[in-house]
Order: C-alpha cells, then sequence, then structure tokens
C-alpha cells in the first residue's frame, strides 16, 4: 500500500505562491532526489500546469534543472480536473470518481506517492498520510494557504533544515 504525502513550499503566513520564493541550490537538490524516489504524482488542474514546464527543455537550463526535468517526466503522473480534456506525457487524467480512484492508487501501488496542490489535497484530506511543508522565512501577504480546508489533528514527527532558509516539517495524522 503506498502512502499519500502532501507537501509544498510555504510562507511564514501560511501561504504557497511558487513565484514568491525560489528553493536554493541545496532545496532543489532535495527535490530532485524526492521525485526521483516518489512512486507518483497527483496534481490539481493548476499545479499541473505549472509543472508542465518541466514536460520541454529550455533554453538556458543549468545541469539540476535538466535532472529535475528527466525525473519529473519519468514519473508517471495523475491530473484531477474536471475541465481538462488531455494532459501530457506520462499522465492520466482522472475526471469523476476522484476519491475512488486515489483509493485504488493508494491500494495497487507502493511507495509514496504526492499530492500537489493545496485545493486538490484539502479535499482529500481524509487520504493523507503525512504533510511536508517547507517553511520559507518569507511574508507573501494575501495568496493561497497551505490548508484550504481544516486539517485533522497533527503530530511532528520530523524537522529539517535544507539549505539556508527552509525546514522541512513533517507531521502524521494524530
Amino acid at each position: 500500500m503506498a502512502k499519500i504525502v502532501y507537501g509544498l513550499n510555504m510562507s511564514l503566513d501560511g501561504n504557497v505562491d511558487h513565484t514568491a520564493f525560489a528553493p536554493d541550490p541545496a532545496l532543489f537538490r532535495h527535490f530532485i532526489e524526492q521525485v526521483r524516489h516518489e512512486t507518483a504524482s497527483i496534481y490539481g488542474r493548476r499545479m499541473y500546469e505549472i509543472m508542465a514546464y518541466w514536460d520541454e527543455d529550455q533554453p538556458g537550463w543549468d545541469e539540476a534543472e535538466r535532472e529535475y526535468a528527466d525525473a519529473w517526466r519519468r514519473q508517471p503522473k495523475y491530473v484531477v480536473s474536471r475541465t481538462l480534456t488531455s494532459v501530457g506525457p506520462n499522465a492520466t487524467l482522472i475526471s469523476t470518481d476522484v476519491e475512488a480512484e486515489i483509493r485504488r492508487l493508494k491500494a495497487e501501488l507502493s511507495g509514496d506517492i504526492s499530492i500537489t496542490g493545496p485545493v486538490l489535497a484539502g479535499s482529500l484530506m481524509p487520504l493523507i498520510d503525512e504533510y511536508q511543508i517547507y517553511l520559507h522565512p518569507v511574508i507573501t501577504g494575501p495568496g493561497t494557504p497551505f490548508f484550504t480546508s481544516p486539517p485533522p489533528p497533527l503530530r511532528l514527527t520530523g524537522s529539517e533544515p535544507i539549505g539556508d532558509s527552509a525546514v522541512r516539517l513533517t507531521y502524521v495524522p494524530a
């Protein structure tokens, strides 16, 4: 049985915003290794559209960016959307019976399955086994919160500084 892990970068005021802060080289390396070892990823539409950037090589990419793109392209992806009619390479569209389909993936696969997208994660909280908050010392002001619905009671199971400015906080439902 797979473990569903919800993890994103988060500001001190609780928001996720991929434009407000970028990972330093150490955190980016951490993400490359994480994607390499995950069994699959589940994306909401908006997050998938952001991440689809990695589907095609971009001019000026450095070695780390090429490594990340390679790992991302190899990983099976599941995209939850009621509006998309197709998705890119190595991706499967889920448009109906979302909870049942995620339960099926969790039962059939082994390893870690990341779920990415705060709205999607908020709708599937009963299925999430672990939360990984990559906390950054920035204030974004109004934005999309990491938790879009009240989380269950959580228990801290780990904290790890990564790079010069982020700390990964790991929680499990209590």
